[in-house]
């Protein structure tokens, strides 16, 4: 098991079954409400990905592939426990190769059988084979993030991290940390909530700062696997949704806002992710996303994030489709307190 991140490594363990089979545990402390947390899960399909051609096609690349792209189908509320995993070949190629994917849990209406909880494509590539153009494009956040101290308008990390101040970049409380168990393994940074964000743009879009700290600890570091959890991974965004629907809410029924707060879920149903630029195996301390919304209509959400380390270089972009539904949805007939 990798020296970097070993609670989160075991929390997304896959061990081989036999023929493209495979297991894993999602574990609570990862769980949104009663509901493994999608970047979670994302994480361990990664994983998967991982265990797979290492186990099944060891020989196919001179060194380990990994996944370029991602298209995720969350097709019903996973569970923490076991889960099985089926693993199609559907492409084996020189430069890339294919894969699709179920994740099969216990039916909750069928006792003693297995329903698909996800499904998905995912597209894996080996370092040799990343080869041909890169042009800058000259793209960048717009507009731009907010300042921090120093005289070029970047933030100093090290104040903020010791600090926990610098700038307009503060250390942020997580809304909400019981029921969004998943979202105390990292430690947030921004220039304000959701909400005081949400009013000094006029838009639905975030700006965040966050470290690794899976399970608490402070060794942690974001690589390639983890950049799967933080893609879905925007508690700021949340508390500005929560906001959102809280008002739109209170307007339908007529009852206080201050009564609709916390009383939302925002399940994933669709994520498609691109990774752009390997972090090295050590890891890294500090990643930035920029997460926008730009339309919330009749119960769905649009999600565009994208990730960039400390030298302004895409990690990552990932697009989802989320509902907006009640929190009672996400634990229905299961009880928290058995978590």
């Amino acid at each position: 098991m990798s020296t970097v991140n070993p609670s989160f490594q075991e929390a997304i363990k896959v061990t081989p079954q036999g023929h493209n089979k495979y297991s894993a545990f999602l574990q609570p402390e990862w769980c949104i409400g009663t509901v493994p947390h999608g970047g979670y899960t994302t994480a361990v399909v990664y994983q998967l990905t991982l265990t797979h051609f290492a186990h099944a096609h060891p020989k196919q690349y001179k060194s380990a592939a990994s996944p370029i792209s991602m298209q995720l189908v969350f097709i019903r509320r996973t569970a923490s426990g076991p889960v099985t995993f089926e693993v199609e070949d559907v492409k084996i190629g020189a430069r890339t190769s294919t894969i699709h994917i179920k994740l099969l849990q216990a039916s909750e209406k069928k006792p003693g059988q297995l329903d698909t909880m996800l499904a998905g494509y995912i597209t894996i590539s080996p370092p040799e084979a990343e080869v041909g153009i890169s042009a800058s494009t000259g793209w960048k956040p717009h507009p731009a993030p907010a300042a921090g101290s120093r005289a070029d308008g970047s933030v100093d990390l090290e104040a903020l991290g010791r600090t926990g101040t610098d700038g307009a970049w503060t250390k942020l409380a997580v809304p909400f940390p019981k029921f969004r168990k998943a979202s105390g393994q990292i430690e947030l940074f921004g220039p304000g909530t959701g909400n005081i964000q949400y009013m000094r743009s006029g838009k639905m879009a975030i700006d965040q700062l966050a470290r690794f700290r899976p399970e608490g600890d402070v060794n942690g570091r974001w690589t390639d696997t983890a950049v799967a959890y933080l893609i879905d991974m925007f508690p700021m965004a949340l508390d500005g949704f929560d906001s959102v629907s809280a008002t739109a809410a209170a307007k339908e029924s007529g009852v206080p806002v201050a009564e609709q707060n916390s009383k939302f879920w925002y399940p994933t149903v669709t994520l498609n992710v691109d990774m752009k630029k390997h972090l090295p195996a050590e890891g890294v301390e500090w990643l930035y996303s920029r997460v926008v919304t730009k339309v919330v209509r009749n119960g769905r959400t649009d999600l565009e994030v994208t990730v960039l380390d400390e030298a302004g270089d895409v990690i990552a972009v990932s697009t989802q489709v989320g509902l907006v539904l009640s929190a009672s949805r996400n634990i229905g007939t299961r009880q928290m307190e058995k978590l």
